[in-house]
């Protein structure tokens, strides 16, 4: 075999592997891309909104995420401290009618004391909680990123205000809505043992009061004062 061909045949079995190796991380960028969507739901689309439409920016933060926090344990609530928690989110909701403002507070530190229970992050580095609850809670998490934005309207501003009128307050109906979504999350996080009682009481609250009575937490317009 002479020499020339032997380098022909490098040079094409060379040219082979790198197409290959090309070929493969195309394929596990993809399916890494695929993964990241399918664990991260509606906060994958929000990443992507957030890096204004680049996929490949919103895919290494979430990756970044999961590589932080993926390996995090949640810690159980013993059933007395879950009793504990149900009952101060009942009376957050009570409050709402009379005051959606403090209700929304309220609901806000009950649920960064309750990420910090389960074993999440404090809620002193709320940026760092909110992206290690992303990874294990994402199809309700935007509950507790909305709740906190609604509490912290007008106290200073920064990432809020984009959400909230141009007083910088939260409307009524924002908070409403915000607490909602946030009981959701509430209701994931608190634990499994949750009852399905508990379940179905705090869904009918949430629905407005006919003309038999009112329901405590009804969060109808004509029930929150301030609207």
């Amino acid at each position: 075999m002479s020499t020339g061909l032997i380098i022909a045949l490098i040079v094409i079995v060379a040219a082979v592997l790198i197409v290959a190796a090309v070929l493969t991380l195309r394929a596990r960028g993809g399916q890494g891309g695929r993964s990241l969507k399918r664990r991260f739901g509606p906060e994958y689309d929000r990443a992507v909104a957030r890096h204004d439409g680049d996929t490949k920016a919103a895919e290494r933060e979430l990756a970044e995420r999961v590589q932080r926090h993926g390996s995090l344990q949640e810690r159980r609530l013993e059933p007395a401290r879950r009793q504990e928690y149900e009952t101060r989110w009942a009376a957050a909701q009570e409050h709402f009618v009379d005051s959606p403002q403090q209700a929304v507070g309220e609901a806000d530190k009950l649920l960064a004391e309750l990420a910090d229970a389960r074993g999440f992050p404090d809620g002193g580095r709320y940026e760092e909680q909110l992206a290690a609850l992303s990874v294990h809670h994402a199809d309700h998490v935007d509950g507790y990123r909305r709740v906190h934005r609604a509490a912290h309207a007008g106290a200073g501003g920064g990432a809020g205000m984009a959400a909230v009128g141009q007083t910088g307050e939260a409307g009524t109906e924002e908070m409403r809505e915000a607490m909602i979504e946030a009981r959701l999350f509430f209701e994931e996080l608190v634990g499994p043992a949750e009852s399905k009682r508990h379940r179905a009481a705090s869904e009918e609250s949430a629905k407005p009061a006919d003309g038999n009575g009112h329901s405590p937490w009804a969060f109808t317009r004509r029930h929150a004062k301030g609207s």
